[in-house]
């Protein structure tokens, strides 16, 4: 067989990087361009506390938060995120949210990253119930850590996602001021009765109906849920993409300020490895929704 050209190969090596790095459609309902981002700003050090239990002693389960400081000066309060990992409900760690964290921290916020209990030893509503509880823990310590609780906000990817969406909607603590979303599933009677969704709901779509209706953010959305930046996968199967365009649709509807960034040539699993222009993004749009300048 003859050998390809050499142009053919150079013209395949400077493709694959931008196919890797790929680009994304982003959707606005806010008055500001949806592609502005905030102009750059010095970052902050930070100080890694030590992590500590956020659940009371007679919880059923010990979970813990890991907490950074920024080192901002004065005495005025500072943002805060309280991030959630993912993993179906049922495994992973907070460590997937480390660099995140890091990142939220440098800009200033005070970042709450905790576990939750997972199914299907726990099913729905026990991790709800234990982000409420991380909510009233943050409260308690809001004068200590100079932390404005009007300014707090959800940062979670997949399972996580969908609890601090579901927070933002349904939370008796005290609603979130925004979300950071990437990868939601919004919908669960979207799903087939998969493992995971039956297992973190106790059951089928047909034996628990209201339960996943319950559990599913999109049933909750009204004129005062929360702004939301969603970003997903072009090419998530898992989480197909229609539960970002179809929750973001529902905001729209009810006049919520939501952005939509949309990942091409991303699976759900790449859309979180390869996430950095949707972070950056989603950072800037907390930014404006905070009035953080």
């Amino acid at each position: 067989m003859p050998r390809p050209a050499v142009g053919w190969w150079r013209g395949l090596a400077l493709c694959l990087p931008l196919l890797v790095v790929g680009c994304a459609t982003h959707l606005s309902t806010s008055d500001a361009p949806a592609i502005t981002q905030s102009g750059p700003r010095p970052d902050v050090d930070f100080r890694r506390l030590s992590p500590r239990p956020y659940t009371p002693p007679d919880w059923p389960e010990a979970l813990e938060a890991r907490v950074l400081l920024p080192d901002t000066p004065g005495e005025a309060r500072r943002p805060a995120a309280l991030l959630v990992h993912g993993g179906g409900w049922q495994r992973r760690t907070p460590d997937d949210m480390t660099a995140i964290a890091e990142r939220l921290a440098r800009r200033g916020y005070v970042t709450i990253n905790v576990a939750y209990r997972f199914a299907p030893e726990y099913r729905f509503p026990a991790q709800l119930e234990d982000l409420e509880q991380a909510v009233a823990w943050i409260h308690e310590r809001a004068e200590a850590w100079r932390i404005d609780t009007a300014r707090l906000v959800g940062v979670g990817y997949s399972s996580g996602a969908h609890l601090v969406s579901l927070l933002a909607l349904t939370g008796e603590s005290g609603r979130l001021a925004a979300v950071l979303a990437g990868g939601l599933p919004s919908d669960l009677m979207k799903f087939d009765d998969g493992r995971l969704v039956v297992e973190f709901i106790g059951g089928t779509r047909a034996e628990k109906p209201q339960a996943y209706r319950q559990a599913s953010p999109i049933t909750h959305v009204d004129a005062d849920a929360p702004p939301h930046f969603l970003f997903h996968g072009r090419w998530d199967t898992l989480v197909p993409v229609d539960h970002a365009t179809d929750f973001h649709a529902a905001l729209e509807a009810h006049g919520v300020v939501s952005e939509l960034y949309l990942q091409h040539y991303r699976g759900h699993f790449t859309s979180f490895l390869l996430r950095d222009g949707a972070i950056e993004a989603g950072l800037a749009f907390l930014d404006r929704q905070l009035h953080d300048d």
